[in-house]
């Protein structure tokens, strides 16, 4: 076996050992701040760094502040306003120019630059974006006196590491609004559904990282056949965490169906003072995948809530159609309507609706005009 081929394989060994282990520190902790002060922890031992930080973006006014740290510079640690306000890193990840994680210079660095005292031998830090579905949620800094620059597979490593931070904010902050709604035995229901998919998945990676140490001297195609599998695996629990953070299964279909709880949901808003809701179901008896129930519910709740509260209307008609092979949903006013051309792509009613639909591998289609109501149909395969 060639000292190229060992080499790869034992690199790729330890990427994936790195992705497991912050996975697993993710996956054990629902609470943001602690997920986010055990995830610098992991990182700065695992890449054998000195120090880190995280920055996110506050949800509504997108501020940035400082939300964990670890082994801070007495420079920093000592003079905490330094750690507030923008910077280089900010100011480009703001503008949209921080796609991937980057090196950047002390003397770029604002918060370092001119300090020669307290830095612990900075030179270099890191930056990596967190992103969530495209939104800037925030960015990670690491940094050693050790070493100038981070290796581009180190840099890509560490992109990979901010995309499941990113699965962790959100769902962290998911919790944080079912909580508004009183949804506490739901969240931690979640919280154990994330838990048992994630702890059974990162069993079958370990097991398959096992296999490929135990070849990798002796038969080294069938360890890079091992951690291609890993590799897959990863993805997949990736996938899955992503679906499962954005599959919240509504409190209101526990112990009932769909068309029942569409019902009791009409009922409740006519009893707070809400507009005529008609409500009729074809096929309701017929039972459907739990993700697509919760799915569907979501987008009932967000598409009333719009006629009700925007588009002001007086009358709303939901039709709820179950086939064999696919279902349907209809919501449709006769409210003030809009013009799809002026709603902003960031409008997160919109972009809710969307991306609920898509995660399901449906369509949505929405018809309105000014004066003359709305009409939103979603449409849903059904796995035979």
């Amino acid at each position: 076996m060639g000292s190229d081929h060992i080499h790869i394989l034992e690199k790729r060994n330890r990427e994936l050992a790195i992705l497991n282990a912050i996975a697993q520190s993710l996956n054990a902790e629902v609470d943001l701040g602690q997920a986010l002060h055990n995830t610098l922890v992991q990182v700065v031992e695992l890449f054998d760094l000195t120090t880190g930080w995280i920055f996110l973006l506050h949800e509504e006014t997108n501020e940035s502040y400082l939300a964990a740290s670890q082994n801070l510079p007495p420079a920093l640690r000592e003079n905490p306003h330094k750690m507030e306000g923008g910077c280089y890193c900010l100011d480009t990840y703001h503008a949209g120019d921080l796609d991937d994680a980057a090196n950047v210079n002390v003397i770029t660095c604002s918060r370092l630059s001119g300090l020669v005292d307290g830095t612990d031998g900075l030179r270099y830090h890191s930056s990596v974006p967190i992103y969530a579905h495209g939104k800037k949620v925030g960015l990670i800094n690491v940094a050693s006196a050790d070493w100038t620059r981070l290796s581009e597979d180190d840099l890509q490593l560490l992109y990979t590491v901010g995309d499941m931070l990113g699965i962790a904010i959100e769902r962290a902050r998911l919790f944080g609004q079912s909580t508004e709604f009183g949804a506490a035995e739901e969240r931690n229901r979640l919280a154990r559904e994330i838990h048992d998919t994630l702890a059974q998945g990162f069993s079958a990676i370990t097991l398959q990282l096992e296999t490929a140490q135990a070849l990798l001297e002796s038969k080294p195609d069938a360890a890079q056949g091992a951690i291609d599998s890993a590799l897959e695996l990863s993805r997949t629990n990736l996938e899955e965490a992503r679906r499962s953070v954005l599959d919240l299964r509504a409190a209101p279909l526990e112990n009932r169906s769909l068309a029942e709880a569409l019902k009791d949901l009409k009922h409740n808003l006519e009893q707070n003072g809400a507009s005529e809701i008609k409500f009729t179901s074809i096929g309701a008896n017929h039972p459907l995948p739990t993700r697509v129930e919760s799915g569907l519910y979501r987008i009932a709740q967000e598409a009333l809530n719009n006629a009700l509260e925007h588009a002001q209307a007086n009358s709303i008609q939901m039709v709820l159609k179950i086939k064999p092979d696919r279902v349907m949903l209809i919501v449709a006013d006769d409210g003030v309507g809009f013009e799809m051309e002026t709603v902003p792509e960031t409008s997160y009613g919109l972009i809710g609706l969307n991306e609920r639909t898509k995660l399901l591998g449906g369509t949505l289609d929405i018809q309105t005009t000014p004066g003359e109501g709305t009409r939103l149909e979603v449409n849903l395969p059904l796995e035979s």
